[in-house]
């Protein structure tokens, strides 16, 4: 992840590249940010506490990846919309994965969550995962084959 942008950035495209990984200090210095597209890349793992540098994110791009979970830290974005899960190895996902404990602590809600084409099964995920999303339909989960 490059160190030497401005750091009033509202927007990072890192999408398409062979990023492996996201470091606890990949974002610091890139406090506003509101987008983060690091779709398509290689990343299989995400530092616990990489995104609360990022506390004002509203979406977060990590579709096309090898990330086998859903990465920690997500449910303490308070103003987080939109997260592109897709296309990975994530084979489970846990009942606060996407949503604080208390609701009191998201202040928008979900209306993006894309998870197909994912191992994890619809059934295998708890309905109270997704209590803090605008509607059922912002979540796409099932892998569809044709």
């Amino acid at each position: 992840v490059p160190k030497g942008l401005p750091s009033s950035l509202l927007e990072l495209h890192l999408d398409d590249n062979k990023i492996s990984a996201i470091e606890l200090e990949d974002f610091i210095r890139y406090k506003n940010l509101q987008r983060l597209g690091l779709g398509n890349n290689k990343i299989k793992d995400v530092e616990n506490g990489s995104f609360a540098n990022i506390p004002n994110v509203r979406e977060i791009h990590l579709e096309k990846n090898k990330l086998k979970k859903v990465p920690a830290g997500l449910q303490e974005l308070k103003y987080l919309q939109v997260v592109f899960l897709h296309s990975n190895s994530i084979s489970s996902v846990g009942v606060n994965d996407f949503c604080p404990t208390e609701r009191r602590l998201k202040k928008t809600l979900y209306n993006g969550i894309s998870l197909f084409k994912n191992p994890v099964k619809y059934w295998d995920i708890q309905p109270a995962t997704f209590r803090c999303i605008l509607n059922r339909n912002s979540v796409q989960i099932a892998n569809y084959r044709k």
